[in-house]
């Protein structure tokens, strides 16, 4: 009896990780209307779909065309990778598609079809297909709920098309070829080289070949000037979260969290221990693959985070992995993480370092997902320069726009910090859902004012004594942005390493070398030549933001506070007279003393 048991456990775990192993982060690639012949063209799909193979190493799908049309799929499966291999391919074989991501609702969307559909797999994404079929590519993607990004040839017509979703937690860029082919791929390294000129896919758009355009399908009442706002409710923020989290612990696969030990993070953790306490102790046919949740953290020896995080580990019973690096393996990695992200922000470099180390640690345990805590600080005013926001409709501003830049920085660390080791990180809360109702709340509750920290509503919707989510003091705990909160040393360190690099004389000239967004300070411009060396094409520049900014605020914000125009730093500790380990009065945002940026100018003069 016990041995049929244990058969038929494992006959159900496998079926189970058959029906999820098509799905997961990915790479997809496709050129359309190429002058190429097949036999070139088949040579040139692999070879730039190879280079997104750490995003799915575990097996390559390619389908060539006739017309110069071909898709590839680099695929991060589970086990028996022998079996449903994308691109999918429709019951009819009329359609091919390639998909990144996941679709957590796909079980609703199935059976809300009007006329039914029988998967050939077990993969999310296939409902994509009857989508199409169904509902034509302008009508479907506001349905989904996921991050994704997918494209679809239509062998009818020889038409394609290509969606990203809601945010852009997904990346995907689009190239142009000279012959008048249009490419498509999740990261931009697959094809700087062979177009004539590419830039970033836009979020929540979706390019269709039958209107040679990009069109916008995300177009949330939230993101309109004038929208009516709602009033705050506790325990609707509270469940909408907790709805979130429990979409994104969808999987057969080892899995666990991110904990950082600061609030939004430690939020994620909580709700997920607590979600797979409630399965474990109601039955039924949940897998957990661990007896307890996992959680990792990644700092310098001694730092704020690691601290944090520990507590908040022992408060849950996660069985917690806590990583130290030293300065010196951060500094080494450099070269190797802009590669990978494909942009020289500083604040996104100096945040992805240790986030790209620690990927390497976790995926070394046989983890394949994470949960992540991206987005909170931009749906809830998190950011210590919003301490400064004038008014409420000022901040709603802000907030609409950094939401819609987050696939620039925050998304782009997320995604390719983490698929860099064949790693996916899921961010619950940039849900669709859970957007609509935290940005459609009265930006007045979101306003910091005396008594009232940061993210309040956020913290007062889990302040449950009788019950609580978190420790007190980390609950109530200040921001700390994940580049400060790995250890205050790291960002100065980032900074002598710089200016050991970049001389005076190079730095005077930053402009002549980078016409377009020249950098800033020493160590953006040492960022930007690393970048320039991996990616020396004009267009490649061109899809990194650039401009002032405070402790990551939009140019807009800078004009808050007269402080903000001398300590221009993406750190938080650069909001003066706000972050309890503020830089001093002499700080500089080019890493600077007041005395020496005076000298400079004198010198110049």
């Amino acid at each position: 009896d016990i041995e049929e048991t244990v058969r038929t456990l494992i006959v159900n775990l496998h079926f189970q990780i058959f029906n999820f192993a098509l799905t997961n982060m990915c790479g997809i690639f496709a050129i359309f209307g190429s002058s190429l012949s097949d036999t070139e063209l088949r040579k040139k799909l692999i070879e730039c779909s190879q280079r997104l193979r750490h995003r799915g190493p575990d097996w390559s799908g390619y389908v060539v065309e006739p017309n110069g049309n071909a898709i590839g799929h680099e695929r991060l499966a589970i086990i028996d990778p022998e079996s449903g291999a994308q691109p999918l391919i429709s019951p009819d074989k009329n359609l091919v598609v390639a998909a990144n991501g996941e679709i957590y609702n796909y079980k609703e969307l199935y059976s809300e079809l009007e006329t039914k559909y029988s998967p050939l797999t077990g993969s999310d994404c296939e409902v994509v297909i009857p989508l199409y079929e169904q509902l034509g590519i302008e009508n479907f993607p506001n349905k989904l709920r996921g991050m994704f990004s997918f494209l679809i040839y239509d062998r009818r017509d020889k038409s394609y098309a290509a969606v990203r979703d809601h945010v852009g937690i997904t990346p995907l860029y689009i190239g142009y070829g000279a012959d008048g082919s249009v490419w498509f791929a999740s990261e931009m390294k697959a094809l700087a080289t062979e177009c004539a000129r590419f830039e970033v896919f836009p979020p929540g758009h979706f390019y269709s070949s039958k209107g040679g355009q990009l069109t916008r399908w995300y177009n949330p009442v939230w993101r309109q000037p004038g929208s009516v706002y709602r009033p705050y409710d506790k325990l609707a923020l509270r469940s909408a979260f907790e709805v979130a989290v429990r979409r994104r612990m969808m999987s057969d696969v080892p899995w666990g969290v991110l904990l950082s030990g600061g609030l939004d993070s430690s939020l994620v953790a909580a709700v997920a221990s607590r979600t797979m306490k409630s399965r474990s102790s109601e039955g039924g046919d949940h897998v957990n693959w661990f007896p307890q949740l996992h959680s990792f953290c990644v700092g310098l020896e001694g730092s704020p985070d690691i601290q944090a995080a520990q507590k908040v580990a022992t408060f849950l019973g996660t069985v917690h992995h806590s990583y130290t690096y030293t300065i010196q393996e951060g500094l080494d990695a450099i070269r190797e993480v802009i590669y990978h992200l494909e942009t020289f922000d500083t604040t996104t470099v100096r945040a992805s370092t240790p986030m790209f180390l620690m990927s390497r640690k976790i995926k070394a345990m046989g983890i394949k997902m994470v949960l992540s805590g991206e987005g909170s600080d931009e749906v809830f005013a998190g950011y210590l320069y919003f301490h400064k926001a004038p008014n409420a409709e000022e901040l709603q501003a802000e907030l609409r726009d950094k939401i819609a830049n987050l696939y620039l920085f925050d998304c782009l660390r997320a995604n390719k910090s983490t698929s860099a080791w064949g790693l996916e990180a899921r961010v619950p809360f940039l849900d669709a859902d859970f957007l609509d109702l935290a940005m459609s709340i009265d930006p007045k509750e979101k306003l910091i004012s005396q008594g009232r920290i940061e993210k309040h509503i956020l913290r007062d919707a889990f302040d449950c004594p009788e019950d609580p989510y978190l420790p007190a003091d980390i609950l109530w705990r200040q921001k700390e942005q994940f580049s400060d909160g790995v250890g205050y040393g790291w960002i100065d360190s980032l900074r002598d390493l710089a200016a050991r690099n970049v001389s005076d004389q190079m730095f005077a000239s930053a402009a002549c070398r980078f016409p377009d967004n020249p950098p800033q300070s020493k160590e953006a411009y040492f960022y930007r030549a690393i970048f320039e060396d991996h990616y020396p094409q004009a267009a490649a520049a061109k899809t990194v933001p650039g401009g002032p900014s405070i402790a990551c605020s939009t140019a807009r914000a800078m004009e808050w506070d007269a402080s903000f125009r001398n300590r221009a730093d993406c750190s938080g500790r650069a909001v003066a007279g706000v972050h309890n380990q503020a830089y001093g009065e002499q700080f500089q945002g080019t890493g600077e003393t007041k005395e020496e940026a005076d000298a400079k100018r004198q010198k110049k003069a």
